[in-house]
């Protein structure tokens, strides 16, 4: 393991740091209640609770539309649920671009330590790059707002591959993209997604003991270690 909880990482090991947006550095759920909340609204389906919506986030926003589509129409019984959200899912997405794009930020926080974390891994001289399955659009101006973008050589969304996390592509582009090997790259993240990623491409992992992981415990997760804040990197 390469740390747990406040045990410091050798960070002299790695050239760079691949770092996840939702979950690790900003809590974003009340953006995602109250984006898919209005979209919801708009049409005429009942609301999801925050606790069912947490369970939905890390695999990207048409991920996440789908599911919550699903949820609110499943316990109606309504026929063909699935079939159902799929042709509801063109108008829902534009509803909440729509709606996300309008809220962005406004309903989220940074978690404690993430300045700390960021610029620690800077004075080692890592290069940074920001990783998430968000889209680009969604990802830039919330990194802007919470005063992130400064941190950050690139920043890739959902959108910028042909695949997302827990696909290794994402990671192996990213690297790419840095000029850095994935062994000497850490990946930090809050789920499976990222963990699984990881391990694929080849990259160390670390993960926040906080975050969204499809409500299962993060510790049961196969990672190089664990952390409860950035700031203890």
């Amino acid at each position: 393991m390469l740390a747990l909880n406040s045990t410091s990482l050798d960070l002299i090991h790695f050239d760079a740091a691949i770092v996840d947006l939702d979950g690790t550095m900003v809590d974003t759920l009340g953006d995602f209640a109250e984006s898919l909340n209005r979209m919801l609204r708009d049409l005429d389906l009942p609301p999801v609770a925050p606790a069912a919506i947490e369970r939905m986030v890390g695999k990207g926003s048409e991920h996440l539309i789908h599911s919550a589509l699903v949820h609110v129409m499943t316990p109606v019984g309504a026929v063909d649920v699935e079939a159902r959200a799929q042709a509801l899912f063109e108008r829902a997405w534009d509803r909440y671009q729509h709606h996300y794009l309008a809220i962005n930020g406004q309903h989220s926080a940074l978690y404690p330590g993430v300045i700390e974390g960021l610029n620690a891994l800077r004075a080692r001289g890592l290069r940074l790059a920001c990783l998430t399955n968000k889209p680009t659009s969604f990802a830039r101006p919330l990194l802007a707002a919470k005063g992130l973008d400064g941190f950050f050589e690139l920043v890739f969304g959902g959108d910028a591959f042909e695949r997302k996390k827990p696909d290794p592509l994402p990671l192996l582009k990213t690297c790419e993209a840095l000029g850095t090997m994935p062994a000497r790259t850490l990946m930090v993240g809050d789920s499976s997604n990222d963990a699984r990623a990881a391990r694929a491409a080849g990259c160390p992992v670390v993960l926040v003991t906080y975050g969204y992981n499809h409500g299962e415990p993060v510790r049961g997760v196969d990672a190089d270690g664990f952390v409860d804040s950035l700031a203890d990197l």
